[in-house]
C-alpha cells in the first residue's frame, strides 16, 4: 500500500511540473515579478512625484497671488517664491521619464514646458492694459490657459519674471519698469508682471493637479474637486491611467502583457527622455542648429534640469522616488532576477550620464558653455544610457 501511495505521489508531482499554470513555471513566476515591479513603480514613482509636483505648484500659485496683492514686496518674499519655483521645477523634471499617458494625451507637457519663451509676444501682451486686467484674480487662470498660448505659459514664463542671469530678481527690479530688450518700447511694470505670473502659475497648478488625478484613481478630493470645477477630462479611453497600467493583461487594459508595460516604461518613458536630453535639449544648441533653444536660461538651471531628467530614469528603474539603489521590487531587480546579464551595464551608464552632466554643471551655465567639449561628452554619455535601455527592452519582450 505504501509503495502504491508513493508511486501515485510521484506521478502527481510529475504532472504538476508539466503544468504551465503551476507556480513552479518560470514564465508564470516572471509574470508575477513583472507585476510586482510595476505595482511598486506606479505608486512609488509616478503617483508620489506627481503629488509632490501638484502640491508645490499650489504653493507657488499661493505665494505669487499673495505677492501680487501686496503694494510692496520684500526681497525675502521674492527669494522664498524663487525657492518654491525651483522645488516645483525639480519635481516636474523628475517626472519626464513618464511623459507617456496623460502628459502627452492631454497635451500637458507642451502646455507647461515649452521654450524658448516668446519675450516679444509677452511684451506685447503685458503692454495691453485690457489683457492684463483679464489676467487678474482667479478668473485670470482660465484666461491665461485659454488665450496666452504655450510660448507664454508654464514654467518658463514664470521663470522669466522671477530670475535673470542666474539670480533671483530683486525687489527693486519688480518695482520698476521692465528692462529686457524685448520690452524696450513698452512701459511694463513689475506689478503687471506679477499679475501675469500669478495667472500662469494657477494654470500650471491646474495642469499638475490634472496629471496626478489622471494617473491616480484614488487621488484625494482636493485634486479631483478642482478638476470637476474646471471640467478637466481625466480618463483615457474610459480609464484612469494608473488603473490601466496596473490592470495589464486583463480585459479592458490597453496593455495586453506585462512585458509590454515594462517595455513601455523603458522605451516610451526612459529612452524617450534620454533621446530628448542628448539630441534636443543639449544637441540643438551644441550643434549650432538653434543656439537659442536653451531650457531654463533665466535661472541658468539647464544642467540641473538635465540631471533631474536622468534621475527620473533612475527612480523609474530603482522603484521609488529618490531611490539611490534598486528596491526589491523594481525594474532593475526584475531584470537581474530574470537573468538579464547586462543589468549592471544600465547602472554603470546611468551613473556615467549623471557624472558627465555634473561635470558640465561645474563648468558653468549651459547658456554660456553650450559649445564646450564637455557638453558633447555628456551627450554621448546620455546616448550610451539610451542604448542600454533599448537593449533591455528588446530583451524583455523576447522572454
Amino acid at each position: 500500500m505504501k509503495n502504491l501511495l508513493r508511486t501515485l505521489a510521484l506521478v502527481a508531482l510529475t504532472l504538476t511540473g508539466c503544468n504551465k499554470n503551476s507556480s513552479l513555471d518560470p514564465a508564470t513566476e516572471n509574470q508575477a515579478k513583472m507585476a510586482q515591479a510595476v505595482e511598486a513603480y506606479v505608486p512609488g514613482v509616478v503617483y508620489s512625484t506627481y503629488k509632490a509636483l501638484a502640491d508645490e505648484t499650489q504653493n507657488l500659485y499661493t505665494a505669487l497671488a499673495e505677492a501680487s496683492a501686496q503694494k510692496t514686496i520684500a526681497q525675502s518674499d521674492i527669494d522664498a517664491i524663487c525657492e518654491t519655483f525651483l522645488k516645483a521645477r525639480k519635481y516636474w523634471e523628475q517626472s519626464e521619464a513618464f511623459l507617456y499617458g496623460p502628459a502627452t494625451t492631454f497635451g500637458i507637457d507642451p502646455h507647461i514646458d515649452t521654450w524658448p519663451l516668446d519675450a516679444e509676444a509677452l511684451a506685447t501682451a503685458l503692454s495691453n492694459a485690457d489683457q492684463v486686467a483679464m489676467l487678474e484674480g482667479e478668473d485670470g487662470i482660465a484666461y491665461a490657459g485659454a488665450k496666452l498660448g504655450q510660448e507664454l505659459l508654464g514654467f518658463h514664463g514664470i521663470e522669466f519674471i522671477l530670475f535673470r542671469n542666474g539670480q533671483n530678481r530683486t525687489a527693486e527690479a519688480l518695482k520698476a519698469k521692465e528692462t529686457d530688450e524685448a520690452f524696450a518700447k513698452y512701459n511694463v511694470t513689475g506689478e503687471q508682471e506679477l499679475i501675469y505670473a500669478t495667472a500662469v502659475a494657477g494654470d500650471l497648478r491646474d495642469n499638475c493637479y490634472r496629471l496626478y488625478a489622471a494617473w491616480n484613481p484614488d487621488a484625494e478630493e482636493k485634486y479631483t474637486a478642482r478638476m470637476e470645477e474646471i471640467e478637466a477630462e481625466l480618463a483615457i479611453n474610459g480609464k484612469i491611467y494608473g488603473a490601466n497600467i496596473l490592470g495589464a493583461a486583463k480585459l479592458g487594459s490597453s496593455f495586453e502583457t506585462w512585458e509590454e508595460v515594462i517595455s513601455n516604461i523603458l522605451v516610451g518613458g526612459c529612452s524617450n527622455i534620454c533621446a530628448e536630453v542628448a539630441d534636443v535639449k543639449m544637441g540643438n544648441a551644441h550643434s549650432g542648429e538653434d543656439i537659442n533653444y536653451i531650457e531654463s536660461p533665466y535661472s541658468e538651471k539647464s544642467f540641473q534640469d538635465f540631471i533631474d531628467n536622468i534621475l527620473s530614469i533612475q527612480f523609474s528603474l530603482y522603484g521609488a522616488r529618490d531611490a539611490k539603489t534598486a528596491q526589491a521590487s523594481s525594474i532593475l531587480t526584475l531584470l537581474k532576477e530574470m537573468g538579464y546579464t547586462e543589468a549592471d551595464a544600465i547602472t554603470a551608464k546611468l551613473d556615467s550620464a549623471i557624472a558627465a552632466l555634473k561635470a558640465c554643471q561645474a563648468k558653468g551655465a549651459f547658456v554660456k558653455i553650450y559649445a564646450d567639449a564637455s557638453v558633447q561628452a555628456a551627450m554621448d554619455a546620455v546616448s550610451a544610457l539610451d542604448e542600454e535601455l533599448n537593449k533591455a527592452a528588446d530583451w524583455i519582450v523576447k522572454q
